[in-house]
């Protein structure tokens, strides 16, 4: 195998007495253990998001045993044991304390695939990935290791069934009831919100990360859209991935030659068509660093192009959850997520030419998989789109200079007058003053307040919860009254958050950013014409400086940390707060702050243009 980064263990009998036992006990051939190696790992976690994993670990592994040995036309490798990485459930978290540990799943997940992978030399893996933080932890590890490896979606859960108000639900639906009176219907739907097992239905982070890392070539298109409960998963795609496994070992194609800059702006594109969620924004930068490229704006995709696409190129194709009404196993049962990739292919959005884990390019994938066109209920056409514009925007302005605030524009229900939303700044110091609030005194939400959320980033969490429990109340309320709430907060949403709320907004309070400034009363303008987030008192340079200089000693009298930021009373939590890079960076741990990347690479640009041939006069040159 070229340019093997494989651990081969020698004849040593101390480094092979323990391998010997291995294959005795896995029952492979004794003679393969100083061959390279291969095995299968998983996302394990506290949550239905993960009941389906190890079983299906288990089945490849059994098969990928049966595969092995010296025969003809078997694999001459030497079989590891299943590994698991561990996470904690968002679903069950939001909205606690412990949600902080959410996006830390992720790099925790990187950590523990990382020392797997380069401490036994995997030289092929099988990945089976679930809930949305660990698949894209996992990811990153297998781009820093670069060895012949294979991804596979869990698959999403099934939606329940309201049987009162005769309609498919889902966890969602569980936080849109949080703050009724109506005790019953609270207990019915977290009853019926989750049969069976499987990771979230809706468009939401994790269908939103495995469309994404299939588009990105990294998982076949098609193992994306079904349940997790679906026979296929045990059937048909374990044999699947091994050959997969098998072509990339015998061709040498490696990660860092499938996920390249132009695979990545495919996979953008598709977020934005999918109405996705805006967690892309920030795993993006993650698997773009993983595969050498230290600036997603610089290398991948600026934030000006990122908004001309989302603008007036991309539009969204799909009548999904959390924006819409159909979940993923629909979207399966009309052909899948290729159905989305084809459309957008040949409208000239896409770069087919880029590689993919089958050893395809992206376009002889989507022509060996012949989806079917859009059925124009649940996936759209590109002339007769869902909603004519991209799901996502990024904002400027005085309080984003980072321009790392995103929008998720497809999940907007109103406040938006001509693109623009002016209202007064209602501040909270934390997630729970607000929580507080939305259940004891809700009366105190006005029409056209824009709620700020701060000290809850990556660093003054510390983690970036999500705020999926806040703003579902919040959504309830405006449906309500009847009336347009904002929230903007330097934390992240979930994928499954709708109504006119902004993250990412940095840099975070607790670095000093100006959403530290905001005052009670403030005018904050959200103008979409010109993609910018501004807090009108702060344009004056007096105001500006004498709130800076009011804050800085409140920070100074608190030995250099603000005294709202929370506690970080774990190693973990120290360690994310003392190391934590801005959101335009992917919120990742970073020793002193500094992005590290492995092997960096220059990004090169392949001349791709994409176009909508719908939308000529709007092509981006």
């Amino acid at each position: 195998m070229k340019n093997s980064r494989t651990v081969l263990i020698d004849n040593n009998p101390g480094r092979s007495a323990q391998t010997v036992g291995i294959a005795r006990e896995l029952g492979t051939d004794i003679e393969l253990i100083h061959e390279p190696s291969v095995g299968v790992i998983g996302n394990k976690g506290d949550s239905q998001c993960y009941l389906g994993v190890q079983h299906k670990v288990e089945t490849i592994h059994d098969r990928l045993r049966d595969r092995i040995g010296q025969e003809p036309g078997k694999l001459k490798m030497r079989l590891v044991q299943p590994e698991y990485t561990v996470a904690t459930s968002d679903g069950m978290r939001n909205g606690t304390k412990e949600m902080r540990y959410s996006l830390i799943g992720r790099e925790v997940t990187h950590d523990t695939v990382c020392e797997h992978l380069s401490a036994s030399g995997l030289e092929g893996t099988i990945a089976v990935v679930a809930c949305d933080k660990p698949p894209v932890g996992t990811l990153a590890a297998i781009l820093e290791h670069n060895r012949p490896a294979v991804i596979m979606s869990d698959g999403p859960i099934r939606p329940g069934f309201d049987e009162v108000a005769q309609e498919p639900i889902d966890i969602i639906s569980g936080f849109q009831v949080a703050g009724s009176d109506d005790e019953e219907m609270k207990a019915r739907i977290a009853c019926a919100a989750c049969p069976g097992y499987g990771s979230c239905g809706g468009m939401f982070t994790y269908n939103t990360m495995q469309t994404f890392i299939a588009v990105v070539g990294l998982q076949p298109l098609h193992m994306v859209s079904p349940a997790s409960e679906d026979s296929r998963r045990l059937n048909e795609f374990p044999d699947q991935l091994i050959d997969i496994l098998t072509k990339l070992n015998e061709i040498d194609l490696k990660p860092r030659d499938i996920v390249s800059r132009d695979s990545i702006r495919n996979a953008m594109i598709v977020s934005m068509a999918i109405g996705g969620s805006t967690n892309v924004m920030l795993h993006a930068p993650e698997i773009a660093r993983a595969a050498g490229y230290k600036s997603f704006g610089e290398d991948i995709m600026t934030p000006e192009e990122f908004n001309h696409l989302s603008e007036f190129v991309v539009p969204v194709l799909i009548d999904a959850r959390p924006f819409g009404n159909f979940s993923m196993v629909d979207i399966d049962e009309k052909g899948g997520i290729q159905v989305i990739v084809k459309e957008l292919l040949d409208a000239g959005l896409l770069n087919g030419d880029t590689m993919t884990c089958t050893g395809e390019t992206l376009a002889e994938q989507i022509l060996r998989l012949d989806p079917p066109s859009p059925d124009g209920t649940v996936i759209y056409s590109i002339q007769e789109p869902y909603k004519p514009t991209g799901g996502l925007r990024v904002l400027g302005g005085n309080l984003s200079p980072e321009f790392s605030a995103v929008l998720k524009l497809a999940g907007v229900e109103g406040g938006l007058e001509n693109n623009v939303f002016c209202g007064k700044a209602n501040v909270f110091n934390s997630e729970q003053e607000l929580l507080d609030t939305l259940e004891n005194t809700p009366s105190n939400v006005k029409n056209n307040d824009m709620i700020i959320v701060r000290y809850e980033g990556p660093s003054g969490a510390p983690g970036m919860p999500e705020m999926l429990d806040p703003t579902s109340r919040i959504t309830t309320l405006c449906r309500e009254q009847n009336i347009n709430v904002g929230l903007m907060t330097d934390a992240r949403f979930s994928g499954g958050s709708v109504g006119l709320v902004i993250g990412h907004v940095g840099p975070e309070a607790a670095l000093g950013g100006p959403i530290a400034l905001v005052e009670n009363g403030d005018e904050i303008i959200v103008d979409l014409n010109v993609n910018e987030l501004n807090c009108t008192p702060l344009k004056d340079p007096v105001t500006f400086e004498t709130r800076m200089a009011a804050w800085k000693k409140v920070v100074d009298t608190n030995q250099g940390m603000h005294p709202s930021v929370g506690k970080a009373d774990t190693r973990l939590l120290n360690r994310m707060r003392r190391s934590a890079v801005s959101a335009v960076y992917g919120a990742g741990m970073h020793s002193d702050r500094v992005i590290w990347v492995n092997n960096p690479r220059e990004a090169e640009n392949s001349g791709f243009v994409p176009r909508n041939k719908y939308r000529e006069a709007t092509a981006v040159e």
